[in-house]
């Protein structure tokens, strides 16, 4: 049983919104890298949980989505409940029954008032976290009606792993779960209902659907909490079952703890802890860990040994060896523009939310319409965009309406002004019609519940646009990553105000990194410039690994006398120097500092900007949670003519004439950084020798491309 996918939800029936402790985590394993997310209130939990549900639908990947509170009671609730011995019948009527509010406030006491009133004595539940009484639920515990036990079977089976799972009838003092069970089963009633069949319970439903979900208990992993750094044990918890989860389905391991030793009327009725009594299981699949790192340390391995690596082969090395860094935030809608979407945006309703006019007309009942000419009774009123028209239209009428007022019942089409002519009390048409015409049908832009943004994509004005329009006034985004930028090297001048000896060269690319990094939405962080000295060099980076996600160094990345970034990287950091078959920028040095990714780019303007193009950009995207974009090349003619032997892939500064055409700077000289300003973009040559001659078709990447 394989699942690409895994979220494992803590839940909170706490009152108010609230982040930290005692809130509502969610943590997600997919495609190695684990996150975890923490969510105010259980309104925005749940449309986040209908979002998670929505990305995994849409990439075709199975999820496996584990919550932590009971999925069934004892034996005998369900029946007395909803007449069914079966829990998703409870689950269906506790979703009718418990509200919520968008505050995080639940009436899920009253709810349990009322169901104790269906039992004998005081009923099962108990437990008052308010200051004010309510009527019929005690607040100490009472004697269990008849037929009525304590704790499940499963409950009972999990304390073979020493956990002891609390009883469900208890809502309020340290450790009740009660509450959250009573909060949290309407939620995923609902969440499997909007699927459409997409979504199974196990263990009441066959395994495989494309969604499944299950009931965990994440303090099972409560003893691996050490080296979890200062995360609060919400986090850490389902960030452990999460990484412990998405690694057995990865290796095929979770038929053994998904098959629970209880009869099946048992099962149906009250449910299973995933994993119940075979918590070691799920320990020995933790991943091992010394102290948090963001790649493992063998991540930069040289591809091929010394050799030439090919650009194709290197830049598929280094997206398979990163992962996302940057945990997540919640912004304003209007501080959104530029920031990638942590969780996907699912429209809570329709837009437009109600069918309306798509012109100024006359609208009526299609089917009252002849063929040939029309004449319909005008009535009294008119509809108009935010001024709808209360009544209905009778058969045979027509009203007034304008562009974007909802259609009256008894309304289906419209016949624009234009065509039309009003007497005052009639109107008439000679025009075909059909039902519809004229009109926008309700959620004909985006239905109620669809994915109107996937999580990754980087917010522009348009998207701003789509998400007022459908009421969303905030966004959870990743934060951005903190991108360093380190220049070396005795010749560079850091402050282009200062004067240059003629040994001496003032420091371009510095400034040019910084541009680069904030234009990319990252958080660029000058680290300045430091000599050619390895202690004080150590001293950056060390300041600099403390406060970034990953560190740009420019000079020093190859193997001279003077390349002190690539020997301290290598004597302690983790380094590999790869050897790029392209120009210009071969060298090109990967390392960790301190577990913080380091890319060292070559001195040279050129080759550092066209290697922070080729390179630098896609990493930093995956970096930051935006996924590993592809540039965009166009096949044009070309301006010039070029021989170019076998053995590297060349990048030539260029740009499109007034003919359409590529034209590449005058010189290909690496130290002519006027060029890099000349220029809109990239010719790209490829690894094989080719002949280019005026008029050949070759491939141009824009600037924009590259996000600059």
């Amino acid at each position: 049983m394989r699942f690409e996918r895994v979220a494992v939800l803590d839940w909170s029936a706490a009152r108010g919104r609230r982040r930290g402790r005692n809130s509502i985590w969610l943590g997600l394993a997919a495609g190695g890298a684990v996150t975890a997310e923490n969510l105010a209130t259980r309104s925005e939990a749940e449309a986040r949980l209908h979002a998670v549900v929505a990305e995994a639908l849409a990439a075709g990947e199975r999820l496996l989505l584990g919550a932590d509170f009971a999925f069934g009671f004892p034996a005998g609730f369900a029946e007395a409940l909803s007449g069914r011995a079966q829990a998703l019948a409870m689950w269906q009527w506790l979703a009718g029954a418990v509200r919520e509010s968008p505050g995080n406030d639940s009436n899920y006491r009253a709810v349990a008032a009322r169901i104790n009133a269906r039992f004998a004595g005081s009923g099962p539940f108990w437990g008052n976290g308010l200051r004010a009484g309510v009527t019929g639920l005690p607040r100490q515990k009472p004697e269990l009606p008849p037929g009525l036990d304590e704790y499940r079977s499963t409950d009972l089976v999990a304390r073979q792993d020493d956990v002891w799972p609390k009883s469900v009838w208890q809502l309020a003092g340290a450790g009740a779960v009660g509450a959250q069970v009573l909060t949290g089963l309407p939620v995923l009633a609902r969440l499997r209902a909007a699927a459409g069949g997409k979504v199974a319970v196990w263990p009441f439903e066959a395994t495989d659907a494309p969604v499944v979900l299950a009931e965990v208990y994440p303090a099972m992993l409560a003893a691996d909490l050490r080296g979890m750094g200062a995360m609060v044990a919400d986090e850490a918890q389902v960030r452990l079952l999460a990484a412990a989860l998405a690694r057995l389905a990865a290796q095929g391991g979770l038929e053994a703890l998904m098959a629970p030793s209880a009869a099946r009327q048992v099962l149906d009725e009250e449910g299973w802890i995933l994993a119940a009594g075979q918590a070691g299981a799920l320990r020995a699949a933790l991943p091992a860990r010394a102290a948090p790192q963001h790649l493992r340390h063998d991540a930069f391995a040289v591809p091929g040994g010394s050799a030439l690596v090919p650009v194709d082969e290197a830049l598929a090395r280094l997206r398979a060896a990163l992962v996302p860094v940057t945990g997540d935030e919640s912004v304003a809608l209007a501080d959104g523009v530029g920031r990638v979407l942590a969780a996907g945006v699912v429209a809570s309703r329709a837009n437009p939310p109600a069918a309306n006019a798509a012109v100024d007309g006359y609208g009526f009942a299609a089917a009252e319409a002849r063929s040939g000419s029309q004449r319909l009774r005008l009535i009294a009123g008119r509809a108009a965009a935010g001024q709808p028209f209360a009544g209905a239209v009778p058969p045979g009428g027509a009203i007034r309406i304008l562009t974007g007022a909802v259609l009256p019942d008894g309304v289906d089409a419209v016949v624009m002004d234009e065509h039309c002519v009003c007497d005052g009390g009639t109107v008439s048409f000679d025009k075909p019609v059909k039902p519809g015409m004229n009109t926008r049908r309700a959620g004909e832009d985006v239905a109620a519940g669809a994915l109107a943004l996937a999580a990754g994509h980087r917010l522009r004005a348009p998207d701003l646009a789509l998400l007022a329009a459908l009421g969303v006034g905030g966004v959870q985004v990743c934060r951005r990553l903190r991108v360093g930028v380190l220049s070396t090297g005795d010749e560079i001048v850091p402050d282009p105000a200062q004067p240059a000896l003629p040994h001496q060269i003032w420091d371009a690319n510095r400034p040019m990194l910084l541009a680069l990094a904030a234009g990319w939405g990252c958080a660029a962080v000058d680290l300045g410039h430091v000599a050619d000295d390895p202690r004080r060099i150590a001293a950056r980076l060390d300041r600099g690994a403390a406060r970034v996600d990953v560190i740009l160094t420019s000079g020093g990345a190859s193997a001279g006398d003077e390349d002190h970034v690539s020997r301290l990287l290598r004597t302690r950091g983790t380094l590999s120097s790869w050897r790029i078959a392209m120009k210009p920028g071969r060298p090109l040095a990967l390392a960790q500092w301190h577990g913080v990714p380091v890319i060292g780019l070559p001195g040279n303007p050129v080759a550092a900007l066209v290697c922070a193009l080729i390179f630098a950009y896609p990493a930093l995207s995956l970096l930051g949670g935006s996924g590993w974009p592809a540039p965009q090349g166009f096949t044009v003619p070309a301006a010039f003519a070029k021989r170019k032997p076998a053995g590297r892939r060349e990048y030539l500064r260029a740009r499109i004439n007034a003919e359409g055409r590529a034209e590449v700077f005058g010189s290909e000289g690496s130290g002519r950084i006027s060029g890099l300003s000349w220029a809109g973009g990239l010719v790209e040559l490829p690894d094989a020798a080719i002949e280019i001659v005026p008029g050949d078709a070759v491939r141009f990447l824009p600037y924009g491309s590259f996000g600059v």
